[in-house]
């Protein structure tokens, strides 16, 4: 499955768990975060400023494009792909590129943190730096470039820098007590396999294990320092991994989640004074867990301590960087099983911008969930991530769909992806003719 529509296999499989709205307590305090919240009405100036390409800054509709690493068209691993991209870009009115640089622990970029053999392919073939090159063309065509960054997930890469320098007690545990580098082929083991599967199989890093936020935050600095032209810092799989059926929390004692690492459970009590989840340590029993609210609450802490500190550090390196973040577009869910509370990364300004991946084929839930973001009080800083991918033998319905996130007011819409528009020629003329005069570039005066 490919990467961005990996990390939402939750939401398109949407029909396999509750919807209910449970009672959940606030969440525990966090410090101040290191910039002051935007509000609703005021997002990035940068953001709020930019047009289509060859546009004068105006208040138009953005547009942005999901590039992938490792999908069919590569482009960072083949610059001469690279006109194509940006001629496709201007076609569809985009002004906004989010190519994916890190995934799996390797990196299409100059990095000595994480494994560059991508990077190191490509320069020693071409002499060429791809992703310098990258930004420097598109920039030049009026196109911001986000480094698109997979952050918690490591994909199936066993070998990756990451893993080889924290040890296997920096990756997630689950209920059982179980490691996901425990699981047969990354998958579930039996029994559970009768009854879950995993949404994206994959190995994880758990945000609350030691020098998992440190290492990761090093990592992106270093990103953001050695391209200074990036436009943005774009993260994805910020969160834990999804288990179909979803959980509702951990006190219902039901289902599968993470984040059970002795050294994340010895954190937990350490820095909550309560004992927990277990009810008896010496006995791990998926089935026996105590305060399990303050459980889940000190987890979704450790992911947004996590965003906080990628934030702060890179945003120092780099004034004026735009902190956006792929998020799971099912509130609740994304709360309560994930360990994901975007809404409060905005809420706090810790992102500058969110981009709920709603994709689906069910028009009338898209139009619920799109209207839900439209009237949010953040609403200026949600952009709808629209999986047009889904329609390349249908190109209307991607159409409907992108006239529906209109309607319900959102402040920019994204692509989903590069990759499947390149392929499907009659889904990139729609998605060109959608290209309003907001959008559509046009030549400067």
């Amino acid at each position: 499955m490919r990467a961005l529509c990996g990390s939402a296999a939750v939401v398109v499989l949407s029909g396999l768990s509750c919807n209910q709205a449970l009672p959940v307590p606030p969440p525990s305090p966090l410090p101040p975060p290191p910039l002051s919240p935007a509000s609703a009405e005021a997002p990035h100036p940068a953001i709020a400023a930019v047009g289509g390409p060859g546009q004068a800054q105006t208040e138009a509709l953005p547009r942005g494009l999901w590039v992938l690493a490792e999908g069919s068209q590569r482009v960072l691993e083949n610059p001469a792909r690279l006109d194509r991209l940006l001629a496709t870009a201007t076609a569809l009115g985009v002004s906004d590129l989010f190519v994916q640089v890190y995934r799996g622990g390797r990196s299409w970029y100059a990095s000595d943190l994480a494994d560059a053999s991508p990077y190191r392919a490509v320069l020693e073939a071409t002499g060429v730096d791809p992703l310098a090159q990258l930004i420097a063309e598109a920039s030049a065509q009026g196109f911001r470039v986000h480094a698109w960054v997979n952050v918690l997930s490591l994909s199936l890469n066993a070998e990756a820098p990451l893993l080889q320098q924290l040890g296997p007690g920096a990756i997630l545990v689950d209920r059982a007590g179980r490691s996901i580098l425990e699981y047969p082929n990354l998958e579930l083991p039996a029994p559970d396999s009768d009854w879950y599967r995993m949404g994206t199989r994959g190995i994880y890093l758990d945000p609350g294990a030691p020098g998992v936020t440190d290492a990761l935050t090093a990592t992106f600095v270093e990103l953001v320092t050695r391209y200074p032209d990036l436009a943005g810092l774009h993260l994805d799989y910020i969160r834990h991994p999804g288990v179909l059926p979803f959980v509702p929390g951990s006190r219902f004692g039901v289902g599968l989640d993470f984040g059970y690492g002795e050294a994340s459970r010895k954190r937990f009590a350490r820095e909550t004074g309560l004992s927990g989840p277990y009810r008896n340590p010496q006995e791990p029993s998926r089935d026996a867990l105590v305060n399990g609210n303050a459980w889940d609450d000190w987890r979704r802490d450790k992911v947004t301590e996590l965003v906080a500190s990628i934030g702060a550090e890179t945003r120092a390196a780099r004034p004026g960087l735009i902190l956006s973040a792929a998020v799971i577009s099912y509130v609740d869910r994304a709360y309560l099983s994930l360990a994901q509370d975007w809404p409060r990364w905005l809420e706090e300004g810790l992102i500058d911008l969110a981009i709920p991946m709603v994709y689906t084929l069910d028009d009338r839930l898209l139009r619920y969930q799109l209207e839900h973001f439209g009237r949010a009080v953040d609403r200026g800083r949600i952009w709808s991530g629209l999986g047009v991918w889904l329609f390349a033998k249908s190109p209307q319905r991607a159409v409907g769909q992108l006239e529906i996130a209109r309607a319900a007011g959102m402040a920019g819409e994204v692509l989903f992806s590069y990759d499947a528009i390149a392929e499907a020629p009659e889904l990139e003329a729609a998605l060109a003719a959608t290209a309003s005069p907001q959008t559509a570039p046009v030549s400067s005066p």
